[in-house]
């Protein structure tokens, strides 16, 4: 059973280096910056493994942007995944579950937190109230692009989430690693999931296609349990481990070019 939805507390007394790790964020992330990004990354070559062995590389890592917990991202994606097969979600959403924060291996590779969690919005219109830390865009050069400055900047309503350059991070990277051999459902999940002003605060919903709406409720379904299967408690590596090198065997289980 999953908990009953609470606000997150970004306050500085919960983790002081989250807002530190935003106003980053909010400060670097530029249109020019998430495309450049993009260019780069979809060249890959950096490394060669299954996705089950990127995970294991994650236990490693912490990430810096979350208020919610300290674990590592191994743990938190098999507390994701374990939170969906209780709830009888299909074999693809929880392997969407397990995998979904893959792309954070980005900062192995050497990228900087800043550039690669924390919650993600779109560039080339104006930002949404709805974004977490907003009032740290001040600083962003694209507030002085006029072109980006109305509400709709670059788009138009109705254009899809395919055609929105979103701010560069694990959730795109990963989607680009994966998406040709994964469910569409799973592949919009993978991009969206951090786009919070979407799914959680109804924001920016100008700009979904008819197909996007059909597919947002399998990223709201899913939210829930990236959220609020969260835990300080430690998950029985042990006992999960099988099963779910078991299932990303079966599933995906080739060797990905990173």
């Amino acid at each position: 059973m999953l908990e009953t939805p609470k606000p997150r507390d970004y306050s500085e007394k919960v983790r002081p280096e989250v807002r530190e790790t935003y106003r980053r964020n909010h400060v670097g992330q530029t249109l020019d910056f998430a495309r450049a990004k993009r260019a780069e990354f979809s060249r890959f070559g950096r490394a060669k493994m299954t996705l089950w062995e990127a995970l294991l590389e994650l236990d490693s890592l912490i990430d810096k942007s979350d208020p919610d917990t300290e674990v590592s991202q191994l743990e938190h994606a098999l507390q994701t995944a374990e939170s969906l097969r209780r709830e009888g979600a299909p074999e693809w959403l929880q392997i969407t579950g397990l995998i979904h924060d893959a792309g954070k291996i980005l900062c192995l590779f050497g990228e900087e937190q800043w550039a690669v969690v924390g919650d993600t919005f779109p560039l080339g219109c104006a930002f949404s109230d709805k974004i977490i830390f907003q009032e740290l865009f001040e600083e962003n050069p694209d507030l002085d692009n006029p072109a980006y400055a109305g509400p709709q900047g670059i788009y138009t309503a109705g254009c899809g989430l395919d055609a929105v350059t979103m701010s560069w991070g694990h959730d795109e990277y990963l989607y680009q690693v994966v998406h040709e051999r994964i469910p569409e459902e799973a592949a919009f999940v993978i991009r969206f999931h951090s786009f919070y002003p979407l799914h959680q605060e109804h924001a920016y919903e100008w700009m979904l296609s008819d197909r996007d709406r059909e597919l947002i409720p399998w990223l709201r379904r899913f939210q829930r349990h990236d959220l609020y299967s969260k835990s300080s408690e430690r998950p029985d590596f042990a006992a999960l481990a099988r099963r779910y090198e078991e299932l990303v065997a079966r599933h995906l289980p080739d060797r990905l070019d990173w």
